[in-house]
């Protein structure tokens, strides 16, 4: 018998369910869609520190892309999506690392060139797996087979001084005649990082080239000098951590060489300090230095090594006040994630107001 109300209110009651069916099709797919662009193309970090100041100030959104070094294949397969270590509110780790993938990489369009702003993974951590490691962001400073030295505070990269980027921070000296320095001049400068060294008119501040002409020219200053450690002073325990061999500090480094995969070098007592955790975490063998001063690899005897990876050296913007390869040496590639490309958000991460937010900063390349 035809009933007109029932086979309409079924046809509705179908409607519903179909459009029910293709809003969680939709979702899934968007979901699906948004973890394949942040594993393999683009992914936003937070600054977190003052290490890269001025080029990344704390409270930037920057986005990364992973395209021009080739992202990086997924090393530990078995964790949430769109969750790093741990899980939120619940806690505890977001992956099990019962399976471990090895090291592969997407083909690039570029080599990680100099003073490329590079987000990777802290090399110390070794508390989790590569993937699972907190994310640094720094300047690559010297690539593969580059030898690099600090001399005084400059820069040298095969013998020759590296220019000074225009935000690049030193540390400096500043003597006035007594009197203070209005903080809101030093905004207007811009300079963030100011303190009093003793009650005399004696300051020390973190200055690019061109601020430390404007506050010279401020009539209460007398005089602005770099603030240089000394040869031969260790100020902070640094890389390779053997101050019988390796007497350096942040002003005055090395010269140190960059590995390159498939160079072979020789080893012995007096550079093998250089080498230790690449031969032992990042490239997987068993390292004994014996009393008498022989090396035994994998149980080998060894007087040479030849690298598998290629490695970087990383420094922050903010050279006195970043912790970098200077403190922790060589990074894997196989730990970098990919080169930053511009801001997406910026506010002053002291204040949480609108007012706040850096509008000038949004969408900044970053070079």
């Amino acid at each position: 018998m035809y009933e007109p109300g029932r086979n309409k209110k079924q046809l509705t009651s179908k409607g519903k369910r179909s459009s029910s069916k293709e809003w969680i099709y939709a979702f899934f797919i968007a979901v699906i869609a948004a973890l394949l662009i942040r594993l393999f193309a683009v992914e936003a970090f937070n600054i977190p520190s003052a290490s890269m100041n001025n080029t990344l100030l704390e409270g930037d959104l920057i986005f990364v892309s992973k395209l021009p070094y080739g992202a990086r294949m997924p090393i530990t397969p078995l964790s949430l999506p769109l969750v790093h270590q741990n899980i939120p509110l619940v806690g505890g780790r977001a992956y099990v690392d019962w399976i471990k993938l090895p090291y592969l990489r997407m083909p690039d369009i570029q080599s990680i060139q100099h003073n490329d702003v590079v987000v990777f993974n802290y090399p110390m951590d070794d508390k989790h797996p590569v993937d699972k490691r907190d994310y640094y962001v720094k300047r690559c400073i010297a690539v593969p087979g580059d030898t690099l030295e600090i001399n005084n505070g400059n820069v040298f990269v095969n013998h020759k001084n590296t220019a000074i980027l225009p935000l690049e921070l030193q540390e400096y000296v500043v003597l006035t005649d007594g009197s203070g320095i209005d903080n809101h001049l030093l905004m207007e400068l811009g300079i963030t990082e100011f303190s009093a060294v003793t009650g005399h008119g004696t300051y020390r501040a973190m200055l690019t080239a061109s601020t430390v002409q404007k506050l010279f020219n401020l009539k209460n200053v007398i005089s602005v000098k770099p603030f240089i450690w000394p040869v031969g002073t260790a100020n902070e325990p640094l890389f390779p951590a053997d101050s019988n061999n390796f007497r350096w500090n942040i002003d005055n480094y090395g010269p140190v060489w960059i590995p390159v995969k498939g160079t072979t070098i020789n080893i012995d007592t007096g550079n093998i300090s250089l080498y230790k955790r690449i031969i032992t975490i990042y490239e997987g063998h068993k390292l004994k230095i014996n009393a008498d001063g022989r090396m035994l690899i994998d149980n080998q005897e060894a007087h040479e090594y030849t690298f598998k990876f290629n490695y970087y050296w990383m420094m922050g913007d903010n050279r006195h006040n970043s912790i970098d390869s200077r403190y922790w040496g060589f990074v894997p590639e196989d730990h970098i994630v990919g080169k930053a490309w511009f801001i997406g958000f910026s506010r002053n991460s002291f204040d949480d107001s609108v007012r706040n937010i850096r509008w000038n900063r949004i969408f900044q390349r970053i070079d």
